[in-house]
């Protein structure tokens, strides 16, 4: 009896540190809303069931900080996700990985030394409500909206309260220069978030708004048929966004894992077909599953991303002068 009660004694002992093992637990820190993580978890869990993924969010600027903070300690094992300017601006923090799709992901959308990897690709478009253009054409470049004629019936984010705002805006700095942010901030109403700008349009406040091609396209999908995006004839700005592994994670292995679920094929497909974020892949036929182009097809005005956010101060500060100009 002793004997037989020592033997399962034994065997449930080893049953719950195999089971321990097979956690697989990871903390993954996210800047993403609840849908885009909920939607990508959703995909990974289908071909990786036993990864236990515990998420915890906030800002891309605070978990940065955070991670920063954590380095002798960390607490995070994947952060997900954040702008290629951000990311390099903490590179002591992030351990390199090369997944095993490296092939999938255009050198562009990866990190120095595969520091990290794009998982998804912002679009800057305008976003026009046709109803609110009453008769008048729909703008077709940047520049049509430095003519007198667009003052106060377009709206553009504060480049200092959003990170996409400041890449739009940049890439506006770099192909207009100064003279060409003075015409715009000239004509444009300032919002104070992304969200205030594409859902002023929706709502019929403004005729058009700068802003991101997934947000935008989510009212097309929606039935507002009188919301179009038009990509500029002298081209769009990318901001792509990333993720990346957090140094001396202490579930290193499960981060690769979640690493490898969040750029495969299957999460990235789940992401555009339900929230319009277009992937970081080569091999995903955005116009066969959603109404938007293949980014081949757009005309795209190049901006370095790591350059850009070496540039942060100076363009911010010839935009605030922009705006005082306006006033």
């Amino acid at each position: 009896m002793r004997f037989s009660h020592l033997l399962q004694s034994g065997l449930l002992a080893a049953a719950l540190a195999g089971g321990a093992v097979q956690a697989q637990t990871v903390i993954l820190y996210s800047s993403n809303n609840t849908d885009t993580i909920d939607t990508a978890l959703e995909a990974v869990k289908k071909t990786m069931p036993k990864l236990d993924v515990r998420p915890v969010t906030g800002g891309t600027g605070t978990l940065m900080k955070r991670i920063e903070a954590e380095a002798q300690n960390p607490r995070g094992d994947l952060f997900w996700s954040g702008g290629f300017g951000t990311l390099g601006a903490y590179r002591a923090q992030l351990e390199p990985y090369t997944p095993k799709d490296v092939a999938a992901i255009p050198a562009e959308f990866r990190g120095p030394d595969n520091l990290w990897m794009g998982t998804n690709v912002h679009v800057m478009v305008m976003m026009v409500n046709e109803r609110q253009l009453k008769g008048a054409a729909a703008p077709a470049t940047w520049s049509d909206l430095m003519q007198p004629e667009w003052k106060g019936k377009f709206a553009i984010t504060d480049p200092s309260k959003s990170g996409t705002a400041y890449m739009l805006v940049y890439g506006l700095y770099k192909q207009f220069g100064a003279e060409g942010l003075d015409k715009i901030a000239a004509n444009a109403v300032v919002t104070g978030s992304s969200g205030t700008t594409y859902k002023g349009v929706a709502a019929g406040e403004y005729a058009v708004g700068l802003t991101l091609e997934y947000a935008a396209q989510e009212y097309v999908a929606g039935g507002q048929k009188e919301i179009k995006l038009v990509y500029p004839a002298e081209g769009s700005y990318l901001a792509p966004e990333g993720m990346f592994i957090i140094k001396g994670a202490k579930n290193a292995e499960a981060a690769r894992q979640l690493y490898e679920g969040l750029l495969s094929k299957e999460a990235q497909t789940a992401q555009l077909v339900k929230n319009f974020r277009r992937p970081s892949r080569s091999d995903i036929e955005v116009s066969k599953l959603t109404t938007l182009p293949e980014l081949a097809s757009i005309k795209i005005f190049p901006v370095d991303q790591l350059e850009a956010a070496a540039d942060y101060e100076k363009v911010v500060a010839a935009w605030n002068a922009a705006v005082a100009k306006a006033r």
